[in-house]
């Protein structure tokens, strides 16, 4: 297969903030061949002009729902599971229009939609799923409203996104099930959520001995444990019993933060979830019992971010989008720019999303030998990273694994 040749670029490679000028690079196979600061010259190739526009890796979103399709999350438990992998689809092409060549499902995708993905009967970002992420009984993962009667007391809730397991025998059981079915991480629910009918966000949720047989079962298939934790206890819980990423994070505060930072730990906030609820929720039909469960916390993640950026943190970068929020997915990007900087958004959103997904050297970066998702920015997103907003309109080129998704010029 020819390669492709992209002249005359400025390249952010996920690591240096300043942009290295009048470069060239040469794609051949799905990888990155060759980078110089000459020009290239290849029998066959495509030459793409970029003409001063910046590449840089592709995105990468580290916790991201593609059968998320409705803020009533009840409905998702009655939706046929067809019309669910449609609403999938959708979520997947519209990613990679934006830019994200990657993405980690943080519980309903399997090994079916990673593989059409692969296969080319959708086209989407590679993903990185979890499976069915678990919950205990009552907890964030279990979507039955309190009125919700179980004519047996045995029975289990078992929904599209989540299952309930409880105990150390049947967590045991649970994640490797998920593996079986080829799940890249587990996911756990480790504290309360907005989006669960029965519990505060407060709630610290799983035993020590559960959290423990889930991070060991992971172990055994060289992979880890994403943990929902939205508290400063559940945070610290997840170091103390070996879970990596910690997602939300929403309520560190200094002490925890400096905790977790001298931990192997990575904590993925999630902003644009949170504030796109709270302002565009209840307009969609987000329920009171949710929205009022929001409260303060876009505020408190805001802080809990700046806390962890201050106390060196390993911060990854993810969306968490639900239905029809999944549309500012880029959001996130913007916020986090807010409180750090274009440059360590940007970074975190592929250098050290690259590293959490145990993919560095391969995604996340431009560099000789790394899988070819790249983008071709109209401008410079470290002077002005909304470039990345606007569904991808200011992408000239889109490529994941060295084939061309989009190209303008």
């Amino acid at each position: 297969m020819a390669g492709i040749i992209f002249s005359n670029c400025r390249i952010f490679d996920g690591a240096e903030a300043a942009l290295a000028e009048d470069m060239a690079v040469l794609v051949e196979k799905g990888q990155i061949k060759e980078i110089s600061d000459r020009p290239i010259a290849t029998s066959g190739a495509r030459v793409i002009d970029a003409a001063g526009r910046v590449l840089m890796p592709g995105l990468i979103d580290a916790h991201y729902h593609a059968l998320l399709a409705d803020l009533n999350v009840a409905n998702l438990d009655i939706m046929p599971p067809s019309l669910l992998h449609q609403h999938a689809h959708a979520n997947l092409r519209a990613a990679l229009d934006r830019g994200f060549t990657s993405v980690r499902d943080a519980g309903g995708a399997d090994i079916g939609l990673v593989r059409a993905v692969e296969q080319g009967l959708i086209r989407g970002p590679r993903i990185f799923h979890a499976g069915k992420a678990l919950s205990q009984t009552g907890g964030h993962g279990d979507m039955r409203p309190a009125t919700h009667f179980e004519p047996c007391a045995c029975a289990a809730y078992h929904g599209p996104i989540c299952a309930v397991a409880d105990g150390v025998d049947e967590v045991r059981k649970a994640v490797r099930e998920e593996l079986r079915k080829g799940a890249a991480q587990i996911k756990l629910m480790v504290s309360g959520g907005v989006l669960s009918p029965s519990d505060p966000v407060w709630m610290d949720q799983y035993s020590e001995a559960e959290i423990r047989a889930a991070v060991e079962e992971a172990a055994t298939r060289r992979t880890y444990v994403m943990a929902h934790a939205h508290t400063a206890s559940a945070a610290r819980r997840c170091v103390d019993f070996g879970v990596r990423s910690i997602e939300h994070g929403t309520l560190i505060d200094r002490e925890t933060a400096e905790y977790v930072a001298a931990s192997d730990a990575y904590v993925v906030p999630t902003l644009s979830t949170i504030h796109m609820m709270k302002e565009k929720g209840p307009a969609l039909g987000l329920q009171k019992i949710f929205a009022d469960k929001l409260g303060t916390l876009f505020e408190d993640a805001q802080r809990a971010v700046a806390i962890c950026q201050d106390a060196g943190v390993k911060l990854g970068l993810g969306s968490d989008l639900i239905g029809p929020l999944h549309e500012y997915q880029s959001t996130e990007l913007s916020l986090r720019a807010e409180i750090t900087s274009p440059y360590d958004a940007l970074h975190a959103a592929t250098r050290t999303n690259a590293a959490l997904l145990m993919r560095a050297g391969e995604l996340g970066t431009v560099a000789e030998g790394a899988i070819a998702d790249l983008l071709l920015v109209d401008g410079d997103p470290l002077g002005d990273i909304d470039l990345l907003q606007h569904q991808g309109a200011h992408l000239s080129v889109i490529m994941k694994g060295g084939k061309l998704h989009k190209c303008t010029l």
